[in-house]
């Protein structure tokens, strides 16, 4: 318990023991073009007030929209020299900006995300309306002629109705010298009313190479070895999040685990499957839960793109199989029902199929 006047930590949603969040990072992995595009709308005659950054979780929205933040703050004047010289977003380590930012907070940034719930001692379910009724105060305030206010939202897709209207209104109705960055991984299932007042840039998943790069700078003495290294940038499908995820736990031995086994499930090692899932369900061990969850989805979405070209009746098999241990997650999830049997009954369904 926190003593009497001293600050109590409020955690931050999505945040992973041990590595930056999204303010605190010095460097993009990959997306060259998304920045350059954000770049040269920044110093063009004509910017647009509203962005949807979209892409799967994990390959660095976020980070890419404090970059941008704080590129713009620190070079308000869009025509100026700084500007029109920059490479890129970045600024230097040591400009008051960055400074600011990455100490938790700058005045003309409102950066909204799901609220700790102090009283359940967990995230919300959801992006509340309150947090996004935050806008009209946050641009309500007074700023110097010169200043810009920037909101991000992250992410849209943690949005209720009612919030998603209150974003709209406020999209509707921009202020002078304000921007609005707002992240999705699903931008197609944003309200159409929102999508039409923003442009669209769709950020694409990180390449081996990338989270490679990710991981080694990050991770910098806990990354695996070059061959587990490579390894392990190819299970996480493309996320540098889900990669880093992996190193949590026991995520390398459960992956490799788990696709040795249903790679030869026609011939299925019982003890060897009795052993990964003792792994997956000790006691305590979520991220290993967690990395079960995450490899076993990337394993079944590559037999489904596999099977595929063989006809929709082979790759159904796997959406079936997809459809019932999602269930399965869920309920264990939801019931606290025994982990370990899910994963038993996986690789028997997968057998039987």
């Amino acid at each position: 318990m926190a003593r009497r006047n001293e600050p109590v930590e409020i955690p931050e949603v999505d945040a992973i023991a041990g590595y930056p969040l999204p303010h605190e990072q010095k460097l993009l992995i990959g997306h060259r073009d998304t920045e350059l595009a954000l770049l040269n709308a920044y110093r063009s005659q004509r910017l647009h007030h509203a962005w949807i950054l979209g892409g799967p979780k994990g390959i660095g929205k976020a980070t890419l929209a404090f970059r941008f933040a704080k590129f713009v703050i620190a070079n308000p004047d869009r025509f100026g020299s700084v500007a029109a010289a920059a490479q890129n977003l970045s600024i230097p380590e040591d400009h008051p900006v960055t400074r600011q930012v990455t100490a938790g907070g700058h005045p003309n940034i409102l950066h909204l995300r799901r609220p700790w719930d102090e009283k359940a001692k967990r995230f919300k379910a959801d992006l509340p309306v309150d947090e996004v009724r935050r806008t009209v105060s946050f641009f309500g305030t007074t700023a110097s002629a010169k200043a810009w206010r920037i909101c991000i939202v992250d992410a849209a897709d943690d949005m209720n109705a009612s919030s998603a209207n209150a974003l709209l209104k406020t999209l509707e109705e921009p202020p002078e010298r304000c921007l609005f960055l707002v992240l999705s991984h699903a931008p197609g299932r944003l309200l159409p009313t929102i999508r039409s007042r923003c442009r669209r840039l769709d950020m694409s998943l990180l390449v081996v190479t990338e989270i490679c790069e990710g991981l080694q700078a990050l991770a910098g003495n806990a990354a695996p070895a070059s061959d587990d290294l490579t390894d392990l940038a190819r299970i996480a499908d493309g996320s540098l999040r889900s990669a880093i995820s992996l190193l949590s736990g026991d995520g390398l031995e459960i992956a490799k685990g788990l696709r040795r086994l249903a790679d030869n499930s026609a011939q299925l090692d019982l003890a060897a499957v009795h052993t990964l899932a003792d792994l997956v369900s000790a006691r305590g061990q979520s991220d290993n839960w967690d990395n079960f969850r995450h490899v076993l989805g990337v394993w079944l979405h590559e037999r489904m793109r596999q099977d595929v070209q063989s006809g929709v009746r082979q790759a159904y098999r796997y959406v079936e199989l997809w459809e019932k241990t999602n269930r399965a997650i869920s309920d264990a999830e939801a019931l606290n029902l025994d982990r370990k049997q899910v994963v038993l009954e996986f690789f028997f369904a997968l057998r039987a199929a």
